[in-house]
């Protein structure tokens, strides 16, 4: 003999009618904001992500056009390499352009700096100096290479520069002459 309370299965059959109204919406606000932290997430991943490879282009750009700088002026006078060039890296690359500039080499002035020490320094040493500082400064050419990237859907310009500098080595250092007594 089974005995079953009507209570029971009457509340039973309540309960298990499914979820109430606030109970979808909690649930709903949950999900949401699950997947507003999973897209944010994305999206900081991918915003790095472009940037890396950027960069690595950049790199890789930068080596390139060095590396055909060095290829055209290796072993040719400093006088060959031009004060300005431009261009660009064709259609595979269209975001990215490219600017050459050279300039002679700037030496500071080594006998002001010997001249401001205790004592002071002698004559010949600072004529030595100053022979020695206009012949690096003609031995020696500094030369920037740049590749600009245009950031796609805005006008900003990126710039990322590699300098490298070019010496004359077979030009002989001039020696003052000694004076003689």
């Amino acid at each position: 003999m089974l005995i079953v309370n009507r209570k029971t299965t009457q509340q039973l059959k309540t309960s298990s009618s499914g979820f109430t109204l606030i109970e979808v919406i909690i649930a709903l606000a949950i999900m949401a904001s699950g997947i507003l932290v999973l897209s944010m997430s994305w999206s900081g991943t991918f915003q790095k992500m472009r940037k890396t490879q950027v960069n690595s282009e950049v790199v890789a750009l930068l080596e390139r056009k060095m590396a055909e700088v060095d290829l055209k002026y290796k072993g040719k006078p400093l006088e060959s390499i031009p004060d300005s060039d431009e261009g660009d890296f064709g259609t595979e690359y269209p975001q990215y352009r490219w600017k050459l500039e050279s300039r002679k080499f700037e030496m500071p002035s080594l006998s002001d700096f010997l001249g401001s020490q205790e004592g002071g320094v002698d004559q010949l040493t600072q004529m030595t100096m100053k022979v020695f500082t206009e012949h690096l400064s003609k031995t020696i050419k500094e030369v920037r290479v740049t590749v600009f990237y245009k950031v796609p859907r805005s006008k900003k310009e990126l710039d990322y520069s590699v300098t490298t500098f070019y010496v004359d080595f077979d030009k002989e250092p001039p020696m003052p002459a000694l004076g003689g007594g």
